[in-house]
This record gives structure tokens, sequence and C-alpha cells, in this order.
């Protein structure tokens, strides 16, 4: 694995560049950044794990709403709130992501993106771990309409709490309350609030600019794409981790470059990327297309070549 690995991006220009997803050590240069980083990134898999088991209270409430009264609409006041602290648990957990994503983007994108995440390997996997994240949290939270379903009712009951006067003990009032219903009610809040944070970044930031980010991305789904490719990993799971870091990529990268990712000269071998996700026969590999679809902005621009619009639309 420690050989280099080339990639041709949309212009055609050969690069060269290894991220060794298996085996990244922090630098010394990296430690600091990389020990922070990873406290949030820690905490993933428990989060998706809880999202992927959460139950939702829809019995509880239905029962409140057709046979309303003291019995069932405080069975399901009771089931609720442990919900809505889980989900707050999540929003949580977006808001800390949206604290480190930046120091990455600075680490890695301040100087030249492809020799810092050459000689940053940590932290380019950390960069991936976003991602890898990311999509898989969005992937499970659009398919599971009870996080809506029981934030919504909890919303209603609170505000008739709050006129009847019995709403002393509520830990998520109104401010905090209306943030999580605008997080939630997107289809992929996280992949939003990485886009919004990056796009903040670059107009506050100017240290860094928004080329070396594009750069980075570009380089980082491209790397991937060529890694998967050419059957560099035995293992499923990290080919699927590259897969997804891919696509967050260029999703981010769709999102904060002025032409986008489809266009004809654009630095991403988006043809490649789309094929590779097509031949990928797994269960994540139809979400996974879907994020291109429905989360890119600039797919159905008139500067998209069709062949791309019908590769990636066509099933």
């Amino acid at each position: 694995m420690g050989q280099l690995l080339s990639f041709i991006n949309g212009n055609d220009h050969a690069e060269q560049i290894f991220l060794d997803f298996e085996n990244a050590q922090p630098s010394d240069d990296e430690r600091e950044l990389h020990k922070t980083v990873g406290e949030v990134l820690n905490r993933g898999p428990a989060i998706i794990d809880k999202l992927l088991a959460y139950a939702g209270c829809n019995e509880f409430i239905r029962r409140a709403i057709t046979n309303p009264g003291p019995e069932t609409e405080d069975a399901a006041w009771e089931a609720v709130l442990p919900s809505v602290d889980q989900l707050q648990e999540f929003y949580d957990f977006s808001l800390e992501l949206e604290t480190c994503f930046p120091k990455l983007l600075v680490a890695l994108c301040k100087n030249d993106p492809k020799s810092s995440l050459s000689n940053q390997q940590a932290l380019a996997k950390q960069l991936a771990d976003i991602f890898d994240f990311v999509l898989k949290f969005d992937d499970a939270k659009m398919v599971n309409p009870a996080i809506q379903n029981d934030f919504s009712y909890y919303r209603r009951t609170l505000n008739r709490m709050k006129l009847s006067k019995k709403d002393a003990n509520i830990k998520i009032r109104d401010e905090l309350a209306n943030r999580m219903s605008l997080f939630f009610a997107y289809p992929t809040p996280m992949m939003k609030v990485l886009s919004e944070t990056t796009v903040k970044f670059l107009s506050q930031d100017t240290t860094v600019p928004r080329e070396n980010v594009t750069t980075a991305l570009a380089t980082m789904a491209n790397v991937c794409h060529d890694m998967v490719e050419k059957k560099k990993f035995n293992n499923e799971e990290i080919n699927m981790f590259c897969l997804r870091a891919m696509v967050g990529s260029i999703i981010l990268f769709d999102h904060i470059h002025p032409q986008g990712a489809f266009v004809k000269k654009s630095s991403i071998n988006i043809k490649g990327c789309i094929v590779t996700l097509k031949e990928t026969n797994t269960s994540s590999s139809p979400g996974l297309l879907n994020a291109l679809r429905f989360t890119t902005i600039h797919l159905n621009d008139v500067e998209t070549p069709g062949a791309i619009k019908q590769l990636l639309l066509l099933d």
C-alpha cells in the first residue's frame, strides 16, 4: 500500500498522491488538531447507532391525537421527552462538527492542498471520516419520518403547555426548539451544516483561498475514486468508506465552486466517480447515488453535459 496512486482529473492532468486510510498516524505537527477533531469524531459511531435504533413515538402520538385526553396525552408527552433529548444530542453533535470542520480546512488548505493532504495524512483521514459520518447520518435520517413527527408533536404540545403555564420544567424551549426544527426539517441536515459552515468560513477567513479548498476536495474525490476503481483495498468496509468520502467531497465541492462539480472541465473525474458508484453493488450505493442526485446544486445546470445528467439520473 505504500506506492503512490495516480489519477486523471477532469482536465486530463495527471496527479500523484496516496492517502493511506488504513495506517495514517499523526505527525508531531498534526497531533494537537488531530486530538481535538478526534474527540468529536470518536463519538460519531455511537450517534449513528442511536439514529439507526431511533424508533419514534408514532403509536403514542396517534393515540393522543385520535383519542385526546389526560391519559393518552400524558403518555405521549412522557414518550416524546426522551426521544427529543436524543434529537438534541444529534443536533448538538452537528454544532461540534461546525466548530471543528473549519480547523481541518485551515490545516489542509491554507498552503498547497495537494501537498497538505499528502503530508498530513492523519488529518486527511479525519476529513474523510467527517464525510463518512455525514453521509451515513443523512442517509439514515432521510428514511426515518418519526424524527420530524416526534419533534413536531413536541413543539405543538410545548405551545399548549405555555398557554396553560405548565412549561416551567421544559429544557428545550422556543429558541433551541426553532433551531432544531430547522435542522431536522432539511432532508440532509449534516451535509447542510458542512456546506453552510464552509461558505461562512470562506467569507470570513481570508487566509484560505476558495481555490485551495476546492482543489483539496477535488483531490480527495479523485483519489478515493481511484483507490476503489483499482481495488487497492480488499476490505469492503474500507471501499465504502472511500466512496462516502468521494461523494461527500463532490457534494461540498459542488456547493462552493462557482461552476460546480459537473461541468465539462471539472477538476473532478465526475464520470468515473458515477460509473464506479453504479458498478459497486452494495446496499449503500443507491443512497450515495441519490445524495449526488438530490444534494448537489449544479447537476441540472445547462452547463452540465447531457451525458453526465443521463448517466446519473438513470438507474
